[in-house]
């Protein structure tokens, strides 16, 4: 369950996001690539929310499991596993997609570009103690 604060939190986030075509313009995320995730919950099938930096990987959204360096993988990866299809909200539109969780060298490779593009993120193996999931979400008019 969302903490009141943190739903406060993303609500604004998101009204910020929206009036200005999907760019923050204020507070610390101010200048991320951010996009909106919605997923299906993998054991309730309730729609949930999931607010992500992303990079790009040709037509592809990247995002990382990170849970801003916890140690827990986030739910939001369970959610993908079980219910791939996914709505992302970038920019000033909305697309369906298709989630994948990667692994392997790609996903290796995924997370050095990742890293490259964002550099705060290469703290957060470390920080977690374990490896981040790298999640590529695939829009359907992509393919």
């Amino acid at each position: 369950m969302v903490d009141i604060d943190a739903r406060t939190w993303e609500d604004a986030l998101i009204e910020d996001m929206r009036a200005h075509d999907g760019a923050i313009t204020n507070g610390p995320l101010a200048g991320h690539p951010i996009l909106i995730m919605m997923s299906k919950g993998a054991q309730t099938g309730e729609p949930r929310r999931a607010i992500l930096t992303y990079s790009r990987d040709g037509d592809d959204y990247v995002v990382a499991g990170t849970a801003g360096g916890s140690p827990t993988t986030p739910s939001w990866v369970a959610n993908v596993r079980s219910n791939p299809e996914v709505t992302v909200e970038v920019g000033n539109r909305t697309v369906e997609a298709t989630a994948s969780v990667v692994d392997g060298p790609e996903r290796d490779r995924l997370w050095d570009a990742h890293v490259e593009r964002l550099p705060w993120f290469a703290e957060y193996p470390a920080q977690s103690g374990r490896l981040i999931p790298m999640v590529r979400l695939t829009p359907k008019a992509a393919r």
